[in-house]
């Protein structure tokens, strides 16, 4: 049963509680009293729009945050129509990274779900889904203006920019360094701009 304006709105405050209990505790010291408390709710309310429990709502979380990864590169995400926007859009995903640290909530959360199970699985490949779409409109509209040659597969070119920024991302979880997500990104936008040229 679909629920009301206000118990959406309901489901959506337990969700951002519960992430922001997950960053300030942590994945694994997050108890479903915490969120409860954090939330002003109780514990009939918490099952009624969760009924699955606190595996439920970490998938909630997990799609809130995987949500954040893209609204977090806007608007330069939907506007790659210039070599400057591109630009633009890579110093915001590597500013976002810098101001993250080495602590991805998504991932953390990923891990305790486990990557391997169903609703995991959709939730990445809805994130990935997203992000490859808009980074392909925007290798489209370049190629209309000329810039990109017009022979490269649009959507190919997306995912091996993607494959390079999650590489990148995950390096930085594991050293801390942002150096190989900025040299993922200056090496494939690099590689859509000189393609015009070789066409």
């Amino acid at each position: 049963m679909p629920l009301t304006r206000k118990g959406a709105a309901t489901r959506q405050r337990i969700v951002e509680g519960a992430a922001s209990e997950m960053r300030r505790l942590g994945i694994f010291a997050l108890t479903l009293d915490d969120v409860m408390r954090h939330t002003a709710t109780s514990k009939s309310q918490l099952f009624h729009y969760f009924p699955g429990g606190k595996d439920e709502l970490l998938l909630a979380v997990a799609r809130h945050e995987a949500s954040g990864v893209i609204s977090d590169q806007q608007p330069e995400l939907a506007s790659l129509n210039s070599w400057s926007a591109w630009r633009s859009w890579r110093d915001k995903v590597v500013e976002r990274y810098r101001e993250q640290g080495p602590n991805c909530p998504l991932n953390a959360v990923m891990g305790q779900l486990g990557p391997t199970t169903e609703g995991a699985q959709a939730v990445v490949r809805e994130l990935y889904a997203r992000w490859e779409g808009e980074l392909a409109a925007g290798i489209r509209g370049m190629q209309s203006q000329g810039e990109i040659d017009a022979a490269l597969d649009a959507g190919r070119g997306a995912r091996a920019l993607l494959a390079g920024i999650q590489g990148g991302v995950l390096i930085h979880l594991t050293t801390g360094s942002l150096e190989h997500l900025e040299a993922a990104l200056d090496q494939g936008i690099e590689f859509l701009r000189r393609s015009a040229a070789k066409a």
